[in-house]
């Protein structure tokens, strides 16, 4: 009977013991669960691009574009190089022609017939190089005659087509992934500040790498070498003569634009012959005091190889979009458990997540987010998440994107206002990259904030589209555009 007595207490006690377990276990979740709930809200709140905030952003950019144009004692953000393409396409330009597109050590070549008036591009072809370790190694020369070699051979691989112009008549188009300063062999000579697009120095830069096409026994030469942004004008210009900006929104950014001559500096000036400039604006640089910044952001700016640099492009671009998202999910991870109570170990490794992986996730509409959870395996080896946990990253993603987004389309506002077209004509920006070409929720939040900011009245006066032809085709525009102005000269 005592043993009874003693088991039925023991039971008892232990029944009580787990209950208070239970309730303790049940608390700290909802501890964990509020505080998760407090660290989103707060990211959400202080990430938020309201009307009054996208038109700060946007007159800030106006004010920088215009201090930087006129050469003032201020230190404008924007780093405006005036371009030495002065020549844009007028649209009739009929022919064959190649370019080529250098990214970093990616090398893209390309030729393409242009039809001319309402008719695309036919019969394009590309071959793309990775140009070796062995002669990224040696000198600027090595690396021209590298090029030059294998420009020549894709020439001869693909020969002109029903094209009675000589090549000697005709003109190279060659772009440059922006930053342009970073991109061999050309960063001794590039153009870092709007002073330095010096013609002679880019004539030396564009002189070395003539003489090594000319050693290969190429008849087609340079003209001048540009971003591919402008390249991208050149190629919006072809199709419209109301296209006045493009915009590059990849792993990096930046934007173009063409300016009325009279307002540019006559000292900074390319041509006084021309009635519009071509501005490669790098604004990557842009900073505006009205930019939505949170401690994310300040992680990741001080964590950075240029702290306090590239304000705008750390809040817009592909390279670190998904960056923010894995700060935050590093804290949610940490402070709420988010994937269990031991932080995974790749989460803590910067730069992780590309802006494919984050589009994948955002745009996931599996039952349970299934592509979010394969996605944070493959990443981030976290495997077999809750639901809610994958809820979470989808939310900070969607954060993230829209106020990138809809800070590129006010600055994309910024530039028709600064050119004062906003009111009284269309305008057509001309956008490429991934995040615009891949990513559709961040292009609709781009497309919805600009309408926005415009209202019912103008938001028919600035037409968003994708580039024409795709990546790397401005450097054939540039091509018919230089030709064309070569052959009226002679």
């Amino acid at each position: 009977m005592r043993k009874n007595v003693v088991v039925v207490v023991s039971t008892s006690i232990a029944v009580v013991v787990v209950g208070a377990l239970i309730r303790k276990w049940k608390q700290w979740k909802e501890q964990q669960l509020r505080r998760m709930k407090q660290i989103i809200r707060r990211f959400a709140r202080e990430s938020a691009t309201p009307l009054k905030c996208l038109w700060q952003v946007a007159d800030d950019m106006v004010t920088s574009m215009e201090d930087s144009l006129a050469i003032t004692d201020d230190s404008p953000s924007l780093n405006m190089v005036v371009s030495n393409a002065t020549l844009l396409p007028l649209g009739d330009e009929e022919g064959f022609y190649y370019g080529v597109s250098l990214h970093g050590r990616n090398l893209l070549m390309l030729c393409a017939r242009l039809g001319g008036k309402n008719k695309p591009i036919s019969a394009l072809q590309r071959q793309h190089i990775s140009i070796p370790d062995a002669v990224m190694a040696g000198s600027s020369l090595e690396i021209n005659d590298y090029i030059a070699k294998e420009i020549a051979e894709f020439v001869s691989a693909h020969p002109e087509i029903e094209d009675s112009a000589p090549a000697k008549n005709k003109k190279l188009g060659f772009t440059l992934a922006y930053p342009v300063h970073q991109a061999m062999p050309f960063s001794v000579t590039a153009s870092e500040h709007k002073n330095a697009n010096n013609p002679v120095r880019q004539g030396i830069m564009v002189k070395d790498l003539n003489r090594a096409l000319t050693n290969h026994g190429m008849k087609m030469h340079v003209a001048s070498l540009v971003d591919e942004t402008i390249g991208g004008l050149a190629g919006g210009r072809y199709y419209n003569r109301e296209s006045v900006v493009a915009v590059n929104l990849g792993a990096t950014t930046n934007a173009a634009y063409v300016e009325p001559a009279e307002d540019v500096a006559s000292d900074l000036a390319q041509s006084s012959n021309s009635s519009e400039q071509v501005i490669s604006m790098e604004w990557g640089n842009f900073y505006s005091p009205n930019f939505p910044s949170t401690l994310y952001d300040d992680i990741l700016d001080a964590e950075s190889s240029d702290p306090g640099g590239r304000r705008f492009e750390k809040l817009i671009s592909g390279d670190f979009l998904g960056e923010v998202v894995r700060q935050i999910l590093l804290k949610l991870a940490k402070e709420t458990a988010l994937f269990g109570c031991r932080v995974p170990p790749k989460l803590m490794t910067p730069y992780l997540i590309r802006s494919s992986d984050m589009a994948a996730m955002h745009q996931d509409t599996s039952e349970d987010r299934e592509i979010v959870g394969e996605k944070l395996g493959e990443i981030f080896e976290i495997h077999n998440c809750c639901p809610m946990a994958r809820e979470v990253v989808a939310e900070v993603c969607d954060i993230v994107a829209e106020r990138g987004a809809r800070l590129a389309g006010a600055g994309i506002v910024g530039i028709i206002k600064k050119l004062g077209r906003i009111k009284n004509r269309k305008s057509v920006v001309t956008v490429e990259g991934e995040l615009y070409e891949d990513y559709r929720i961040f292009r609709n939040y781009l497309h919805s904030g600009v309408w926005e900011m415009l209202g019912k009245d103008f938001s028919d006066n600035v037409i968003i589209e994708h580039s024409h032809g795709g990546s790397g085709t401005g450097a054939l525009f540039l091509a018919a555009a230089q030709t064309r102005a070569h052959s009226s000269d002679s």
